[in-house]
């Protein structure tokens, strides 16, 4: 149900379950974007402030090599056997917002030039300034496995598999990820929405209800962290190589494979 723009927002509940060592749980409200990205949405200038696309906000390449977010998927997938070629990919994120955008999770759906389910690429941001993706095969459920090669929380070690469940929405949004450690399930997050359509009415709407959205989720996941951190539970060391390796920022953060 694209609107005027050619995309979706979805009003969206992100809920985060942890299950060991200690129980916490908690969630928050925001929105999501669904865009195509061969049609991104043309957001007229006096409303980009609340909405921008931007490739360096979206890519492996923050220095900018990729000129456009498709064209730095498009070599990523390519980097493992896949030809995406003039199929179309779904987006789903948030876009950059009153200056400021962080992702914990971007998904991608990617088809191939007749249509069919091509594969589905879950992006995954850490507060470090570290980004990596996880290619999951098509499935009639949205279903996938992968080993956990991303740090992301100080909290949970390097270690487990990711089972994620992303289907592509429609009138709506149901992502679930759990991941499994030894010893069973360690952490559950899932995020659940509505759509409507795109376009000025709906950006506006979505901005007054949820204002600093983006900032919001960013001092929220720091929020967490800083609570389980006093609370004592242990902080395990940042990778020094690899995809997984720290940035400045040094905040306790809790585990975010979701928005």
């Amino acid at each position: 149900m694209p609107g005027p723009w050619g995309a979706v927002l979805y009003d969206t509940v992100t809920t985060h379950v942890r299950t060991t060592p200690r129980r916490r749980s908690f969630r928050h409200r925001g929105y999501l974007w669904l865009v195509d990205l061969d049609r991104l949405p043309p957001v007229p200038r006096p409303l980009r402030p609340l909405a921008r696309f931007r490739p360096h906000d979206h890519t492996l390449d923050p220095t900018g090599g990729a000129p456009t977010i498709r064209q730095d998927l498009q070599r990523y997938l390519a980097r493992h056997g896949v030809r995406l070629g003039p199929g179309q990919v779904l987006m789903l994120t948030q876009a950059r917002s009153l200056g400021h955008v962080f992702n914990p999770l971007t998904v991608y759906w990617c088809r191939d030039e007749a249509g069919s389910p091509l594969c589905t690429v879950a992006e995954v941001h850490n507060t470090y300034g570290g980004r990596h993706r996880y290619l999951l095969p098509p499935d009639p459920e949205g279903r996938g496995e992968s080993v956990k090669d991303f740090y992301v929380s100080p909290f949970f070690p390097v270690d487990g598999r990711y089972r994620m469940v992303l289907p592509e929405p429609g009138q709506r949004l149901h992502l679930t990820i759990h991941l499994e450690r030894r010893g069973g399930r360690a952490f559950t997050a899932t995020v659940r929405g509505t759509a409507r359509p795109a376009g000025p009415a709906a950006l506006l709407r979505a901005a007054a209800t949820h204002p600093f959205a983006t900032w919001a989720v960013s001092l929220h996941i720091r929020y967490q962290g800083a609570r389980l951190w006093l609370s004592g539970l242990p902080v395990h060391p940042r990778p020094t190589t690899g995809p997984s390796r720290p940035a400045e920022n040094p905040t306790p953060t809790e585990e975010v494979p979701t928005p």
